[in-house]
């Protein structure tokens, strides 16, 4: 039975989870996730349990942050005053913007505390610094 490797287009059924068991993304009841092993369109552990897989074969793997969003970095957060925010926005928490610290490269950054003067905003992916678990089922190779 061949394997999955570098150059193949995977489809895979997936399930991830944190430490505490709370689902955070699962294919469940849509289409299976498609990439192509080598691309790097996924982290970089989930990518490397797909390597080697089976058609319709299951499995259960962890990895932690470095091998998933990376680690949380405190240098990503910024307090930004009120001001400096477009009148058109109004923020709210939880509420993702795209800024651009540098010109021509916008990153996103999720308010993540804000009162009447300021804003806090952090640009760490959701899921970095967590160590994260999914059950993952090869479902085409192409």
């Amino acid at each position: 039975m061949s394997q999955a490797k570098e150059g193949d287009k995977v489809k895979v059924h997936y399930r991830g989870f944190l430490k505490d068991g709370k689902v955070f993304d699962s294919s469940e009841g849509k289409e299976p996730l498609e990439f192509t092993i080598g691309r790097k369109m996924v982290v970089p552990g989930f990518e490397k349990a797909v390597t080697g897989m089976t058609l319709g074969e299951t499995k259960k793997i962890s990895l932690q942050p470095k091998e998933a969003y990376g680690e949380y970095k405190e240098g990503l957060v910024a307090t930004v005053n009120r001001s400096e925010i477009p009148n058109d926005i109004n923020p709210e928490l939880g509420m993702m913007l795209q800024v651009s610290p540098e010109p021509g490269r916008p990153s996103a950054v999720t308010v993540t505390e804000l009162n009447e003067k300021t804003l806090t905003l952090d640009g760490n992916h959701p899921l970095a610094g967590k160590e994260l678990t999914f059950d993952l089922n090869l479902v085409s190779i192409s």
